[in-house]
This record gives C-alpha cells, structure tokens and sequence, in this order.
C-alpha cells in the first residue's frame, strides 16, 4: 500500500494553542501518522505521511475548525513513510523569517496560478522570476533564468534582496518556493522594500509541477522529507542527502569516492590535510579570541592554593612562605599577611599562626593585573591525544609568580574548554618553540614517560655571545636541583658542591659564526631546567639576551619574566612517540624573527 504524503499551510489567526497541540497531537497518533505540524498565532504548517484514510480524516478535523476551513493541501505518493515521528510543536513563526510588520493574512502579496505563469513563460513575456529558497536546494533545480540567492537559510533572504541591482524594483517579479509558504513572507517584504510590481507562485514548485509539468523547469525539487528530490511527475527520484552538510548527492554523485554515507560527500569532502587546516585555523580563532585582551589585563581577585610540604611542619606562616615561596610577591610575604590576604578553611591568619603538614592555604590577592606577555601562539598539530603549539616569548607555560592568567596553559583552556589540556614539559618563559600538551590523563603518562626515559628528541637553534674554537661539543654537567636566590641554578663540580645536583648532557654544533656571536644547534639529551643556558654560560658562551646567566645580573637579584632582552633560545623541533601508537611523530616551529635575520647575516641554511 503506497504512502500519501501531504503538505499544507495557512495563515489565520490561532488561539488555544496549547489545546490544539493536544487535540492534534493524539488524533495524528490515533491516525499512526508521521511527520511535523507547527502552530503558531499566525497560523499553521505542516507534513505529514500515512494512510489514504487517516490522511483524509486529519483533513476533515482540521477544516471543521473556522480559521482553517479554507486549509488547502498538496499531495504525493511513496513507497514508504518519509517521516521517522510525529511531532506537533508551537513556535513564535510558522515559517521563520523574523522580519516584523510582516502580514500574510491581511496585506498579502497578489498570487499567480502555475497555469498563469507558464502561459507568460511560454509566450516570453518579460517576467525575473526570484527563487526564495536556500542555496542546496537551489543546486537540485530551478527555473529556467530563475535568480537565485546566495543563502542557506530563509532569515537570510532580506539580507540577500537588499543586494539585488536597483534595476529589478521596476520589473515584473515572481517568486517561488517549494510550496508556497516562503512567499507568503518573501513577497510581502519585496513589496515594502520597493519593488513595484510582485507576484508570488502559487502553491509553489510542487503545484506547478502537479498542473503543468517539467515545462521551463530544469532538474528536480527538494523536498524536507526521507524522499529528498520529487521530480515533476511528483515522484521519488534516486537523490539522497548528505548527513553532515545538507547537500543533495544525486545519482551520479553517489558513485564519487568523495561520498562516504554519514561522512561526506563532493560538496563537504575535505582530504585529511583539508581538515587539519580547517581545525587550525579554528582553534587560532579561539586562542586570538581570548588573547585579545589579554586574559590579566583587567583586574580580577586571584586565588592561589598553597600546599604545606612535610619539612614545614610546625613553622609559622611568615618563615614558610618566605622559605618556601622566595620569589612571590617580591618577598613581602608579612605585608601580604598584614593585609589578610591568607586564609586557611576560611579563617583568615594572622603572621603569628603556625602551619601544620598538609594545610592547604588560599592567597586571595585582589585586584590582580598580570604583565602583559606575548601571545602569539600558532598552532602546529590536534588529534585526539595532542594539542602541540608554537610558544612565543615572553609567555610562561604555567602560572608562576606574578603570572597567573597570562600563561598558555590559562589561555589554552579558556580557548579550548571542552578538554582539558596537560603541559607534558615546559619550556622556560623566555624560550620560544615546540610545546606539547595532552588532552588525557593517560595520554600524559605515556608522553612524560618519554621525557623521564630520555626517549624525545629535543633540537634548539641558539644564538650565543662569543665564538668557540670547538665545531662539536658533548657536554656533561651536574646542574644544581634547586635555585639560588634570583631564581637561577648553577654548574657544579662534584666533590666540592654540597648542594644536591642532576646531571646534564647535550650535544653543541657550530652552524655559522661571526666575530662577536655564533649560531648552535643543541640536542638535548636530558631536560634539567635551565639546562642549556646553564651550560653554555659554564662552557663560556652564554646566550645572547641571558641576563639570568651571562654574568650581568647580581646572583641576588630576583628577575623577572619580561625584564631585558628577548632571549635567543628556540626549540626548533621535537619528535617523541604517539601515546596512541607506535609511530614517531615530529614537530618544527616557525623561526622567530631574531633567528630569522641571524641566519640571513651569517648566510646559514637548513
């Protein structure tokens, strides 16, 4: 037994909405039929599938209503139910146009018959006739010299007419749409935008091609139901739907091996570089969208946890935050306390107070402005394991003494709040180059795992003061664990250091020199913080713009992030193993303008 599909609208002033919702609502379940009816104040539009019976008896109820006696509907036939439900909602708009002054029931545009028009058509009569419908529907046929409009939604078609050429406000205008509802709107507002002499089609492109055929008309209609296309003999034709754009994929389109059902299809395929590109560039909408202002730039109460180790048992809040925390706030840790700035479970301390192991204290500083930073992130690599960036400098990775939310971990998670993003190393705050994130718990094991095994391959461009006599150079260091008062570690001898020290190793190449500076290449075999840095200045070549180790900073002075020079330190590249897989994987970042030019001055390629 064929299926009737029918379609309906009319505009009439409702009331009781909510009580016709559900009269209908259980009379179309009655009825088994399928499909979707909108009521609104302005009237009623609907689809609905069934039975040749039920179809008629839902008619018949509709019409015994006064408003909608005059309820005329179109229908075909198919083989199977088009809809998968019934629904039967209530909406502002039957049709959604949100242009206001807007009235099809009492200033409507003058109609034409589909019969009327072919005749004009067929004797050439000057008449544009303007297809009101979204673009993908306009791409499975139109009118012959039909204009049609750039537009994937109907509230998009004021817009759309309001760039039409002047000249056509003079001419003869006849609009379509699939069934004649659109018009209802689109005519109108043609009329009160200035064109002077508008008709809409009747019942649109299905009543045509019911009363006159394929004639003037060129390819298929869509149609918003399982069917996809009518052709114009209002049958089904062999078309279907693409899941993920809306486009129509016709037949000879289905055998393209672009169209993948669920996936893609010629109109939205896009090959796996395509769509890297396409998330990049997302993504660098959203960081620009956050960076821009900085995230610190307006004043906001900073709240920061402070964890109370074991070796701090006992001692009072002053001696451990001087002790523990030597470079936050610049020291002035007793006027912070003063000012009652720190609290425990919500009890502000005194400076008198005593810390106990395990104490979680809250610094609340208000009014906090972070120094600005350079957030120039470029994004060089997603899946669904690994965020990777190019990091700019000044820019710390973690927040860090006055640094809070002018960081790339803060403003990666802002931009990007659906994962959560894990640092799996860090490069210092003045380094520019390669940072890796992971976007599991799991996926950060697997990567800093690596990193611990001495298994990632680290390579630096560096610029330094001074040229050495040696091309290469393995270098081994002991490096202090912990920092000295500005923040810095140093190079040890062993036997005659008494500070607990980690050992260090890279190899240094000469790429080009000059009289004054030298480019080198490092491959870092291990990841001691400031590691590099600390044994350049030890081997006598600190890095140019290195104030922390190049000898012009007093070993007591606390410096900060954004005091002197850029510093000429980049991590070019980076290649380590997929947490996922077994497949190495290598980034390279973009070259800063510094090493940019020293290359150029020192003729040095690759």
């Amino acid at each position: 037994m064929s299926v009737v599909n029918a379609a309906a609208y009319h505009f009439a002033s409702l009331d009781q909405l909510p009580e016709r919702r559900k009269a209908l609502s259980a009379l179309c379940h009655q009825l088994a039929l399928k499909g979707t009816i909108l009521l609104s104040r302005e009237g009623i539009n609907l689809f609905v599938a069934g039975e040749r019976a039920a179809i008629d008896r839902l008619f018949a109820h509709l019409r015994a209503d006064p408003a909608l006696a005059e309820l005329n509907h179109k229908e075909s036939e198919s083989d199977e139910q088009p809809f998968s439900r019934m629904l039967v909602k209530i909406k502002r708009e039957i049709i959604s146009f949100g242009v206001a002054d807007i009235d099809p029931v009492g200033a409507p545009a003058p109609r034409v018959s589909a019969r009327q028009l072919k005749s004009w058509l067929d004797a050439g009569e000057p008449v544009v006739l303007l297809d009101t419908r979204n673009d993908y529907e306009v791409a499975l046929g139109t009118f012959d010299n039909a204009v049609t409009l750039p537009i994937s939604r109907f509230r998009d078609f004021p817009q759309a007419v309001a760039k039409l050429p002047r000249s056509l406000r003079q001419r003869r205008i006849v609009s379509f749409c699939t069934g004649g509802i659109r018009c209802e709107k689109a005519a109108p507002m043609l009329i009160k935008a200035g064109f002077s002499d508008v008709y809409q089609l009747d019942g649109g492109i299905l009543k045509y091609f019911e009363e006159c055929g394929g004639d003037h008309y060129l390819g298929d209609c869509y149609v918003f139901d399982k069917r996809v296309a009518l052709d114009s003999t209002l049958h089904e034709t062999e078309a279907v739907a693409c899941y993920v754009c809306q486009s129509v994929v016709t037949k000879s389109e289905q055998h393209d091996p672009r169209f993948v059902p669920g996936v893609s299809c010629p109109a939205c395929f896009r090959t796996r570089e395509q769509r890297a590109r396409d998330r990049r560039e997302l993504r660098q909408a959203q960081i620009a969208a956050v960076a821009d202002p900085l995230p610190g730039a307006s004043p906001y109460t900073n709240r920061r946890p402070v964890n109370v180790p074991e070796a701090y048992d006992g001692a009072s809040l002053v001696e451990f935050l001087a002790k523990f925390l030597p470079h936050a706030q610049g020291g002035c840790w007793q006027a912070a306390v003063e000012r009652g700035e720190l609290s425990r479970r919500g009890v502000v301390l005194r400076s008198d107070a005593t810390v106990r192991a395990g104490d979680q204290l809250l610094h609340t500083i208000p009014n906090t402005v972070d120094p600005p930073v350079n957030a120039a992130i470029v994004v060089l690599y997603e899946d669904e394991a690994m965020f990777v960036v190019a990091k700019p400098a000044p820019l710390p990775v973690h927040p860090c003494g006055r640094f809070n939310r002018n960081t790339l971990t803060y403003i990666l998670n802002k931009a990007i709040p659906e994962r959560k993003l894990r640092p799996v190393h860090r490069l210092d705050a003045n380094t520019t180059g390669v940072q890796v994130f992971a976007k599991t718990k799991e996926d950060a094991r697997h990567l800093q795992q690596q990193f611990e095994r001495r298994e990632v391959t680290k390579r630096y461009l560096i610029e330094v003061c001074g040229v050495p006599s040696w091309t290469e150079r393995d270098c081994r260091t002991l490096i202090t664990a912990d920092a000295g008062a500005s923040g810095t570690r140093q190079a040890a001898v062993a036997k005659d250091s008494d500070r607990p020290t980690r050992s260090a190793r890279a190899i240094f190449r000469v790429l080009g020199a000059d009289r004054d500076h030298a480019l080198l290449s490092a491959n870092a075999l291990s990841g001691r913080t400031n590691q590099l840095r600390v044994q350049l200045s030890d081997l006598g070549f600190p890095i140019r713009g290195d104030r922390a180790y190049d000898g012009t900073l007093d070993p007591e002075q606390a410096l900060t992030i954004t005091d002197g020079g850029v510093l000429h330190l980049h991590a070019a590249e980076l290649r380590l193993r997929h947490p996922r897989a077994s497949t190495e994987i290598a980034f390279s970042a973009p070259e800063p303008a510094w090493l940019e030019a020293l290359r150029r001055r020192l003729d040095v390629v690759g």
